[in-house]
């Protein structure tokens, strides 16, 4: 004899529980330090250019925002940068760009803090869904809940960038659809 599920788990489709509320722009931007690393928003992206230009990475036209990370004694060294660019509720990072020689002693968790921050800064803004380009970085997107996507998921006005892949993050879950990412764009 079989058994009938009723109720919850019965196999009815409950509303997706809400999503936490966004920082407030103002404590999304805050300075932050991690192993004697400081990160924070750049007023001009400018100074972040060479090392865009080192790594070939391309340089968006209008930036929305930006963060370096900085490191020496007297914390004024740029050694990494990240930059977004935006389009309604979607935003699309350009980086983490960070430097190997005499930069920080671990790159991969300098990138990883400039991906946290840009995202906690992209959501501030109102951003729901946030590309990237996986440049090899994919330990990181994977550990902020980045997913694979196609290109066309894209919003018109970030499409055609330079790059090969595309993921995609919407509150760190992996549980969302394509439909929803779309009727937003």
């Amino acid at each position: 004899m079989g058994r009938s599920r009723t109720g919850a788990r019965g196999g009815s489709r409950e509303p997706a529980p809400a999503r936490p509320p966004s920082p407030s722009l103002a404590s999304a931007t805050l300075p932050r330090v991690w192993q004697g690393v400081g990160y924070r928003p750049l007023p001009d992206p400018a100074p972040a250019r060479p090392l865009f230009d080192f790594a070939a990475l391309a340089w968006p036209a209008a930036p929305a925002f930006a963060w370096g990370a900085f490191a020496d004694e007297d914390g004024e060294r740029l050694v990494g940068a990240l930059l977004a660019e935006r389009s309604g509720p979607s935003a699309l990072l350009h980086g983490p760009v960070v430097l190997t020689e005499r930069g920080p002693a671990d790159p991969l968790e300098t990138a990883a803090q400039l991906v946290a921050a840009a995202l906690d800064h992209a959501t501030a803004l109102g951003a729901v869904t946030i590309f990237a380009r996986p440049q090899g970085l994919d330990r990181v997107w994977v550990r902020f809940g980045f997913i694979p996507v196609p290109e066309v998921t894209l919003p018109a006005a970030l499409a055609g960038r330079t790059g090969a892949g595309l993921y995609a993050w919407r509150g760190g879950s992996a549980l969302w659809t394509l439909r929803e990412a779309a009727a937003e764009a």
